[in-house]
This record gives structure tokens, sequence and C-alpha cells, in this order.
């Protein structure tokens, strides 16, 4: 039996001072692959009552540069943690943050070496097709065997490339930040906010096994239904859980959200 509690028997006022809405958005804002109507209506409605949303995503830049720029959310974190984006002053400008600086042009050419050899080395190690559009990471499409899955993280570890899997993908990427480390920084260089100090002020949905350490750190976290199936690779399990999966699941925590303000 998990400890998580139905989000729908939380105090009006639990989110009372939740002002930050971090959030996974493959299944979680989404449901199989697509965007709700009702989903994009709760992000509209959360800006709207000033609590600013920011996707924490493992999604390529490609996909954030266009939810960063069109989207109603606060700038997006994309690549597990790799860059961040957000909407300049100008409308049609967009600001861009990369975890590694002005070194990330030499990062993704070392990240591509390191493709280029484990799928030399595992056959069955196929590209993701969004990869043309990541800029900080590796995306390989998830194999259907379990122990190929395990091998291929295992083979991009031991390219010094640190790995994960989610939903959609295995993931890799040079350096020792995660969803976790990035928000952190994301949260105090370009919002101020100490998440030491500050954790009531911040509420983190999502749905896989890559949310880990954001529902590990975070005091208010939430996972839509089908976390379930990750429970087993989440060392501490989200503290409420939706009855709804994917964007149905998030509208529901957007109204536990506005339910307190």
């Amino acid at each position: 039996m998990d400890s998580m509690k139905d989000l729908a028997t939380a105090a009006r006022n639990e989110f009372a001072d939740v002002r930050f809405v971090l959030t996974d958005m493959d299944e979680t804002l989404t449901f199989q692959g697509r965007l709700p109507a009702q989903t994009y209506a709760a992000l509209e409605t959360l800006q709207a009552a000033g609590v600013k949303v920011i996707p924490v995503t493992a999604a390529p830049a490609g996909w954030c540069d266009q939810m960063a720029r069109m989207w109603p959310v606060e700038g997006v974190i994309g690549e597990n943690g790799g860059c961040y984006f957000a909407r300049g002053a100008c409308a049609h400008r967009l600001d861009r943050w990369f975890w590694h600086g002005e070194t990330n042009v030499s990062i993704a050419e070392s990240l591509m070496e390191i493709g280029s050899r484990v799928s030399a080395a595992l056959p069955f190690a196929v590209y993701a097709d969004d990869q043309p559009f990541r800029q900080t990471s590796l995306a390989f499409a998830t194999p259907n065997l379990d122990s190929e899955r395990r091998r291929l993280i295992a083979a991009l570890r031991a390219e010094g490339a640190s790995a994960t899997l989610n939903n959609l993908w295995v993931l890799g990427w040079l350096g020792d930040y995660d969803k976790l480390a990035s928000s952190r920084r994301v949260l105090a260089q370009f919002h101020g906010l100490d998440v030491e100090r500050e954790r009531d002020a911040i509420l983190y949905s999502g749905d896989s096994a890559n949310d880990a350490s954001m529902f590990g750190f975070f005091r208010h976290t939430v996972g839509v239904s089908t976390v379930r199936d990750c429970l087993p690779d989440i060392p501490v399990p989200p503290k409420w859980i939706s009855k709804g999966a994917g964007g149905s699941g998030f509208v529901e925590i957007a109204q536990a959200v506005l339910a307190g303000r």
C-alpha cells in the first residue's frame, strides 16, 4: 500500500502559500502525447491568479523554445535540467540559459561522440526522433526489453554520462545536475527564491522516475495517477495523488492550488 493521499481530500488551504507550480510535462500536462484544452486553460487560470508555472521536463530544447514562447508559463526548464528558456522583455524575444554556460557547444559535441559510440556498440540503441532538437542531452527510444534498457543506461554511464529513464526516453547528459539541481539554480537566479527557506512556496507535479529528486525534496508534491507505475523507482513518493491521468490530473492540481487563494 502506498502512502500517497487522495488530492481531493486535501484541506482547502493546503496549498495557500504556493506561488510557483513546477511540473513535469510529458504525461503530466499531456495525455497520450496530446495537450488537452482543459489543461491549457488551467495553465492560463493559474497565470491569471499570479501563480508562476514552470514546466521542468526532459523534452528537447526545440520543444521548450516553442512552449516558452507561446504557452502561459513563466519559463521552461528543459532536457532534464540542461537549459532554461523564458520570454524576454520583448514579446518575440526568448532568453536562454544553459547549465554549462558558454561551454555548452563543446558539451553538445562530446555528447554526440558518446552517442555514436553507444549506438555502434548496442545495435538496439536507436536515437529518439527528437534528438536533432536537443542541445544538452542524448535521447534514445526506450528499448522494449528491460535488459536492453539496463544495458543502455550502463553504457551511457560507462562513457561518463549521467543517465536515467522516463516514460518516453533513455536520457544521457554530461554534468552532475538533475531536475532538482537545475530548478534550485533557476529559481534563485531568475526569481530570487531560496528554496531552502521557502519550500512551501513551491508545488511539484509529475509522474515518472526522473521526478524522484523533486518528490523527495519539496513539501508540496502531487503525482498524477499513472505515477503508481513508477513507484518502485521513486524512493520518496509524492504526498498526494490525483484521480485523473496526465492533463486531467493536472487540472485537479490547479484547482487545489487555486482553492486556497
